[in-house]
């Protein structure tokens, strides 16, 4: 009993491969010679492993296409008894279509602009107050200040020196 779990565990001495490492690199296709076997027999068992791939692959979509037109048929059998509906009560149905969907736009775009605000009002407060760090981009903000008060003083210097070359013209 003891031998036969050292030789599961990988070798009669506990060495060598362990079974899960040999089982990872089949599932991945790294190796083709896996645990000490021969060429032909890891190729088998790659060739195994791919196909068991791209069976349970096929399963996969197989499965997916007939959900895609099962919700296909249900749209259509739904569209061809809603159409009637639809065009007896559309002048009713228009109308509130339309201030359903305005109304989700505002509630929206009203949410959508607040969060935006408390963040830019969160920012705002870590760059003023000036913890222990900064927050982030505040260098970024600070030299394009310096940036912005140097070619302002450019400017200016540049202005004044005009003037002064037209008045003693």
């Amino acid at each position: 009993m003891a031998g036969e779990q050292g030789h599961h565990r990988g070798g009669a001495q506990g060495g060598g491969y362990a079974v899960g490492d040999d089982y990872m690199r089949a599932i991945r296709g790294d190796d083709y010679n896996y645990g000490g076997q021969s060429q032909g027999q890891g190729q088998n068992q790659a060739v195994a492993v791919t196909l068991g791939k791209g069976v349970a692959a096929a399963a996969a979509a197989g499965s997916m296409l007939f959900l895609s037109a099962l919700a296909l048929t249900g749209t259509v059998v739904a569209l061809v008894i809603a159409t009637p509906v639809m065009v007896i009560f559309s002048p009713v149905l228009v109308p509130a279509a339309i201030a359903v969907a305005l109304l989700t736009t505002g509630f929206v775009s009203s949410g959508a602009l607040g969060a935006a605000a408390m963040g830019v009002l969160a920012w705002m407060y870590r760059y003023l107050s000036r913890g222990s760090s900064s927050p982030p981009g505040a260098d970024k903000v600070d030299h394009a200040g310096a940036k912005l008060d140097s070619k302002a003083h450019e400017v200016k210097n540049w202005a004044q020196q005009r003037m002064d070359q037209a008045r003693t013209q």
